[in-house]
Order: structure tokens, then sequence, then C-alpha cells
């Protein structure tokens, strides 16, 4: 039963099939929900740090309810993709109605597109690689399977990573920054891989160039049976979805940096590293992503059993709230620098 609650951001699903088939104000419904009522809602409720017992967690990792959500995810991701592309081709809409619905898109394309995508892609097994890059695709975002298991985690918090955003850097500068240099990242991992195996980067094994391939020709064939106004509806909703997971990218490590050693060698990337949320509603809508600190101590953990760490920085309230607020740089900047502050001193004085 404990599984059940990852059912919840589902709501979203349910949402935007209102949005897809309705007009007026029911188009705007996901928006509503995912940028007032839940942000709203983790301002009253306090955030949940406690961990699973270790038989708890056991019995969590056997238990196939919470991957099976993930696959139906995939599933239902393309359904309402394909009834969001039909209703734009056919519908009789005003500007409102259409933009309501793209950006309803656009939260499916980063919740679930992205997100679940992220989930499923740190998976060692195959299907599950595959049904992320599925998932990765509805966003055209498919880059994002190479460069972050193979670069961000490798040099998360560091100068060298442009997905970890700097003290004092703005989000907006920030997008450009990681969007433009996280996709040459991509192609930089793609190539390199390819030419250790194959000898050569100009193959059809780089990743890169395949991933390239199915997006245009899935854009192609949206174009082909929907039509221009359904191309570019999804585009916007897949940029939405983008800007959406480059925000998350910006708050989860903004101002934090693991220490360069003697030898050249930045030390490991420990919880202390990213920035954490307990708040219960963020954490079930994006299934646990907000116990980042964990996620980057170990990767291979899933969602279901991430940990709460003592030592990690805390966010004052959940993901939702803190993208609005990052939107936001002069009131980002006097909260979270303030919280830097005093997580660096608290930090210092444990480790003394």
């Amino acid at each position: 039963m404990k599984a059940f609650k990852y059912l919840s951001p589902f709501i979203f699903f349910a949402g935007a099939w209102f949005s897809f088939t309705g007009q007026g104000w029911i188009v705007w419904m996901p928006m509503c929900w995912a940028w007032i009522l839940v942000p709203l809602t983790e301002l009253f409720i306090k955030p949940d740090p406690v961990n699973m017992s270790a038989a708890e967690e056991e019995l969590a990792k056997q238990d196939r309810s919470y991957d099976l959500m993930l696959y139906v995810t995939v599933v239902i991701q393309y359904f309402l993709l394909y009834i969001f592309l039909e209703g734009i081709a056919s519908d009789s809409l005003s500007f409102s109605d259409r933009l309501g619905r793209i950006f309803a898109m656009g939260l499916l394309c980063g919740i679930f597109g992205i997100n679940v995508a992220h989930e499923l892609g740190h998976r060692v097994d195959r299907f599950e690689q595959t049904l992320a890059k599925a998932l990765l695709l509805t966003s055209l975002y498919m880059h994002f399977f190479t460069e972050h298991n193979k670069g961000h985690h490798k040099r998360v918090a560091t100068p060298e990573d442009p997905s970890s955003a700097r003290f004092g850097e703005p989000v907006y500068t920030f997008y450009f920054r990681t969007i433009v240099m996280s996709y040459v990242s991509a192609w930089h991992i793609a190539n390199e891989e390819c030419r250790k195996k194959r000898g050569t980067a100009f193959s059809v094994h780089n990743e890169m160039i395949r991933f390239q391939f199915l997006q245009i020709a899935f854009v192609a064939l949206i174009g082909w049976y929907f039509g221009t106004s359904s191309v570019l509806a999804f585009l916007g909703a897949a940029f939405m979805g983008m800007l959406m997971l480059e925000t998350v990218n910006y708050i989860e490590h903004y101002g934090l940096q693991r220490k360069l050693g003697a030898s050249g060698q930045y030390e490991r990337a420990m919880p202390h590293h990213s920035w954490n949320s307990d708040h219960v509603v963020g954490r079930l809508m994006l299934f646990e992503l907000s116990r980042h600190s964990d996620h980057h101590y170990l990767a291979s953990r899933k969602y279901q059993v991430l940990r709460h760490h003592d030592n990690a920085p805390q966010m004052p309230t959940g993901y939702p709230g803190m993208m609005l607020l990052a939107l936001v740089p002069p009131l980002w900047f006097s909260i979270m620098h303030k919280k830097i502050k005093e997580w660096q001193q608290a930090h210092e004085v444990a480790s003394a």
C-alpha cells in the first residue's frame, strides 16, 4: 500500500486530460495545481526527514509496484501526447485555450518526459533505459540521457559542470550556459565513446547521432500526421519541459562546490554538495527527486528508498516553490545566500 502514494503525480495526467479535451478555465487547471496549490500547500506542511528502517527499505526494493508505476507513465505519456496533438489540430481554440494546453503538455514533458526518464535512465536494465529514452523523446531532450549519467554525475558541483549553478549566477544566464554546454558536452561524451569502441565518431553506433535522427523523425511524423500547428505546439511544450528541467538543475546545486585536492582531483560528491528538500508533496509529485542529496551520493539507489542526510543543506520549501523563487533573482539571492552562509557555518562547526 505504501507504493500507492506515488500515484499522486498521476493527478497531472488527469488534469492534462481535462485540459486537452476542454475549453475555458479548465484548460489552465494543471498550471494552477502545479504552481499555485502545491507551493502554497508546502508552506504549511512540515518537511518529513524520516528514513525507512533497514527492513522497510529491503521490502521496498523488492516491491515491483514502484517500478510498474514508472512503466505505466510511458504509456500514458504517449497517449496524452496524442490527445494533445489531435486537439490542437482539430479543435477550434482561442489563443488562451491553445496556450493553456501547451503549458499543460509542457508540465507533462517536465514531470514525466524528463523526470521519470531521469529515474529510469539510472537503471542498469536495458528495458528500463529504453523506456527512459522513449520518455525523453516526448520532450526532445534525449541528449540528457548521455550528459546527465556520464557527465553531470561525474562533474557535479564543480566549475566544469554546465548543470551546476554558480554562486551569484541568475537563473536566466544559467539557462543559456547549461542548455548550450550540456548539449555540447553530450556530443563530446558520445564522440569519445564511439571513437574508443569503433575508431571513429561518425558512426551509427554514436548515441548522439541516433538521438538526433530519432527526434527529427519524430517531429517530422507529427508534422505529417497532425500538421504544422501541432508541430509548433509540441515544440513549445517541449521547450517548457526543458526549462522546467534546467530550473530544477539550477536549484539543486546552487552555490555548492566540491573541493579540489592537491592531486588535482575533486573530492567525492557527498550529500552536502546538493540541496535537499523533504517537503512531502513535492517529494511525491516528483518521485522523490527532491531527496537529491542522497541521489548524488548513491545514484543507483531507487527513488522509493532515497534517504534524508542530516549534513545536507535543506531548501526552505519544496521544489515547486523553489522554482518559482528562482525566477525572481533578487529574492532568490536574498534568501539563498543567507541559507548558504548559515549552512557553511554549521558545516564547519560539525566538521571541527
